[in-house]
């Protein structure tokens, strides 16, 4: 689905050229579910921004389902970032003016969609993450566990084939935060979306199907080392 091929960043800072990624290559399947591991700085987000087409590489491609997203017009890019991909962050980025209802039917009414017809969607996809009785009250009322799942709800709105989720349980208690992972965990599996997720929960990261590490720029597949590990 997703095809990371000869990927680089590279940054200039004080006129010293850095490399953050190198040379990567990744493919991401239908349903899969995906850690990225690694210190913090090595380039984790980085690379789920390249993913996501939020940030553009120094070289490399990147194509979904065979397009290179990268050749894409600034509205297809638009349209591909609303519809195909869910973006979850370390911050839940809710629109504190807006209640629980109203920050997940943006992407919906960003697409246009009648006002209605978005709220249907919304109430929905609310009640998947638990949220049925929280939809009228809005984020300053809401528990970090419970802005974090109006965020994954809003990120599964439009149906994406995949979710980009960048340290989502960073800034939890370890409880809320495991409530999160298996949320996540029931999705990808339920739901069928594929999931990547950049975290440094070790715990979280060994429950997925694939693990990646990024060190010096470079990405190696741990995911039999951790799961011996682990065991």
């Amino acid at each position: 689905m997703l095809e990371l091929v000869g990927i680089e960043k590279t940054f200039t800072h004080r006129g010293t050229m850095m490399n953050i990624l190198t040379d990567i290559d990744l493919s991401i399947n239908y349903g899969d579910s995906v850690a990225i591991t690694g210190a913090s700085g090595v380039g984790k987000s980085t690379l789920l921004n390249i993913m996501g087409s939020l940030d553009m590489p120094t070289r490399g491609v990147v194509r979904f389902e065979g397009q290179n997203l990268y050749e894409m017009d600034d509205d297809r890019l638009c349209l591909f970032r609303n519809t195909e991909i869910g973006f979850v962050f370390q911050f839940h980025y809710l629109l504190p003016e807006l209640n629980a209802l109203e920050n997940v039917m943006m992407p919906a009414l960003i697409a246009r969609y009648d006002k209605n017809r978005a709220t249907d969607m919304a109430k929905d996809v609310l009640k998947k993450v638990g949220l049925e009785n929280r939809m009228t009250h809005r984020s300053g009322e809401l528990s970090g566990g419970e802005q974090q799942r109006v965020a994954i709800a809003r990120a599964l709105l439009m149906k994406p084939k995949i979710i980009l989720a960048d340290e989502p349980t960073g800034n939890l208690d370890w409880k809320t935060a495991r409530d999160i992972a298996d949320l996540l965990f029931s999705l990808n599996r339920e739901e069928k979306v594929a999931i990547v997720i950049a975290t440094h929960n070790h715990e979280f990261a060994n429950k997925m199907l694939r693990q990646f590490e990024i060190r010096d720029g470079r990405i190696t597949d741990v995911s039999g080392k951790q799961k011996k590990e682990a065991s």
